[in-house]
């Protein structure tokens, strides 16, 4: 067996690996590059492998760094399996279409207004690519094993995180490889945490809080006084935010609150982002999936604004009153968030409250670092507003939370791989476990191939 990094080494985005055993080869997450430009443009870069050629893709979560180049992938001539779980297809649906769409509208604005380099400017690919991969999916039942063939089996267990989101095993026989996806938190208000893996004999392993611990803050109570100090001198409160997980986080941390008497009741709140929207119908529909009672669910309906039209959402760039809106995406790197950014972001009036890590590159991380200025659709535009991070809402378990949830593998892998994690904190996280299990933990580079030995 041999295991390649086709992505999401030495970064903390565009997952993807490739497993190869008796001739077929298994693509494990088709994730979209997003951040820094020069992470961006490797998704124009072609697979060392052609599309064609992968037998078999399995999604571990349908974040888009984890499932957004799927697309990509198809238009390039894939046509196998796409396996998941349910929850994971279910979101995908939501997604996928909507990056497609995204990539077609950045395209054309670009040629509108001309601040591409590309002369046209052009998608990565299409809405209809993205439609055309879901006929792909192939959902699998969580704690199963599910042969795929010439002796792969597949299983996957929950991991927290978002919806759906699993962890993986790999089995051919002899070796068990195993790969963690995202890892939740045990402590997440909404999510229920991972589930232990028992046992794993070379693991890959995500490092996004590889080298750092949750704030012990409380952060609904810091929200609460962002909301009532800009609600009192007439500002809007913005929230970037992530579709799924994140922005119907934010949602209940607000119907608390108001429930709570702790914020004003009658302070509107909008969920701007058709995504977001389709996700949170998603968790509504879901109970069993995640915390979030069903009076819960019945409260944050009542209580929020649905943005769905492009008319909508631009009426909302001409409100003054005190609001609340939350909007994808979650590091501000596309989606009507930016358009809420290029109004609300010059007033000193407004906030703008993040919402956990932003990747290194993306405007959420220059903004959370104190610039003063971003560009967006090719201007600058100037941050006069203030600018949070609620750090603690993380959906990923920090290096302890990690290290917690390693407890549980009873026989220890031969070797932990590190990735998704920026270098600094995927060679922390390998530390940590040296220190602390005694486990042979190294950060592989992008493009290394590693031959899975026999077992003795």
């Amino acid at each position: 067996m041999q295991l390649s990094f086709l992505g999401a080494a030495g970064t903390v985005t565009g997952s993807k690996y490739l497993v190869t055993f008796n001739g077929f080869q298994l693509l494990v997450d088709c994730g979209l590059y997003q951040g820094l430009k020069d992470y961006r443009r490797r998704n124009w870069q072609p697979l060392p492998i052609p599309a064609e050629d992968i037998d078999a893709v399995v999604l571990t979560h349908a974040h888009i760094d984890h499932s957004g180049y799927l697309p990509a992938l198809v238009r390039q001539g894939y046509d196998g399996p796409v396996y998941c779980s349910q929850g994971t297809r279910d979101l995908c649906r939501v997604l996928l279409p909507d990056a497609g769409y995204l990539q077609e509208e950045d395209a054309r604005f670009a040629n509108k207004h001309g601040f591409s380099r590309h002369q046209p400017a052009l998608p990565l690919y299409t809405e209809e690519d993205a439609r055309r991969s879901l006929k792909l999916f192939r959902p699998l039942p969580l704690d199963s094993i599910n042969d795929i063939g010439k002796g792969l089996t597949l299983r996957l267990r929950p991991a927290g995180h978002i919806l759906g989101a699993c962890t993986l095993e790999v089995f051919n026989g002899r070796h068990l490889l195993c790969f963690s996806g995202d890892l939740g938190r045990a402590d997440d208000p909404i999510m229920y945490p991972p589930e232990p893996m028992p046992r794993a004999d070379y693991l890959v392993l995500e490092s996004t809080y590889g080298n750092r611990l949750h704030a012990e803050t409380d952060s609904l109570v810091t929200l609460e006084q962002i909301i009532n100090k800009t609600a009192k001198r007439g500002g809007i409160v913005l929230m970037p935010s992530f579709a799924v997980g994140r922005a119907q986080l934010a949602l209940h941390m607000i119907s608390q609150l108001k429930l709570q008497n702790r914020i004003p009741r009658e302070l509107p709140v909008y969920l701007n982002s058709p995504m977001a929207i389709k996700a949170t119908e998603l968790f509504y529909q879901h109970p069993e999936k995640h915390r979030l009672t069903h009076e819960d669910c019945q409260r944050i309906d009542a209580g929020t604004h649905y943005v769905r039209t492009m008319e909508e959402s631009m009426a909302l760039n001409r409100r003054t009153f005190p609001a609340i809106i939350i909007s994808a995406s979650g590091m501000a790197s596309g989606g009507r968030v930016l358009h809420h950014l290029n109004t609300l972001a010059p007033n000193h009036r407004n906030s703008i409250v993040f919402m956990g890590f932003q990747a290194p590159g993306t405007r959420g991380e220059k903004m959370v670092n104190g610039a003063r200025e971003v560009k967006i659709h090719g201007r600058q535009v100037t941050i006069n507003a203030d600018v949070h991070n609620l750090e603690g809402l993380s959906a990923h378990a920090d290096y302890q939370g990690i290290l917690d949830w390693l407890t549980a593998v009873h026989q220890p892998p031969r070797k932990v791989l590190i990735t998704h994690g920026e270098p600094t904190a995927s060679v922390s996280l390998a530390e940590h476990i040296q220190t602390r299990f005694g486990w042979s933990a190294e950060v592989p580079e992008l493009g290394t191939t590693i031959e899975i030995p026999d077992p003795d």
